[in-house]
């Protein structure tokens, strides 16, 4: 590191837990951030900051005005603008030293894959289970680890599904394939929760990078931001999962 990187991410550095070769591994890593709305705008500032060395952004969607109350990578003057590329925009201004790439468009299950297997990790920000399930599948065939995260209302939630470790659980655990989507459109959903959730998932994916402390894997979070209370879940492995208890394969 240069002497402008040691001062940049110098509090980071002074942590035992991150030190110079935490930073280091925090530079060489590659994130690959699906979604860039309420919870990718959070992650994607928090990792640019903290110096993750390149961003993927995968986002197909538009910025809207609704947006603005709750997707902070985005400003009024973008409205109409891809979201990964106003989102990319933020992050240079934030930190010009990230690598980005800006991917705008759906991907499907072989594009996604290419990508994950590029990935250290792999931090899903969508809204549906449709995605959800196909992100979580690419991440098993990987063997990437995946920090998820979700909000609507006043409730969040926020998990890691770690396949490099055989006991872990994956989303698909958690989730049947049938399960209802609920939106932010339909529900609303309060603009800080979001801030929150994807304030973990950053968290999470730091300390998967760096390798210090104990992650969510086998664990899921809940918020409750009404009573502003939080809940832990055991999660444990689904032995009969048609996804993560089957032989991957890429």
């Amino acid at each position: 590191m240069n002497d402008e990187q040691l001062l940049r991410y110098s509090r980071q550095i002074m942590l035992p837990d991150v030190d110079i070769d935490g930073q280091e591994k925090l530079l060489a890593a590659r994130v690959l951030i699906i979604g860039l709305g309420g919870l990718g705008s959070p992650v994607a500032m928090y990792l640019a900051a903290a110096g993750v060395g390149h961003l993927t952004l995968v986002d197909f969607d538009a910025v809207d005005l609704s947006n603005l109350q709750r997707q902070i990578a985005h400003t009024s003057a973008r409205i109409g603008d891809n979201k990964a590329a106003s989102a990319a925009h933020s992050l240079h201004e934030l930190n010009p030293e990230v690598t980005i790439t800006c991917i705008e468009k759906l991907l499907d299950a072989d594009q996604l894959l290419e990508q994950v297997k590029l990935a250290t990790v792999v931090v899903d920000c969508t809204d549906n289970f449709q995605t959800r399930f196909a992100i979580n599948a690419a991440c098993i065939a990987a063997k990437v680890p995946l920090v998820s995260g979700a909000a609507i209302r006043l409730e969040g939630q926020v998990a890691v599904f770690d396949s490099r470790d055989t006991n872990s659980p994956c989303y698909r655990c958690l989730y049947e394939e049938d399960s209802d989507d609920l939106t932010c459109a339909a529900n609303g959903v309060l603009a800080p929760l979001v801030g929150i959730i994807g304030s973990m998932q950053a968290l999470e994916t730091i300390k998967l990078i760096c390798g210090f402390g104990t992650n969510l894997a086998g664990r899921l979070l809940l918020l409750d931001a009404r009573h502003s209370q939080w809940r832990e879940l055991k999660l444990p492995k689904d032995h009969n999962c048609p996804v993560c208890s089957q032989p991957a394969s890429i």
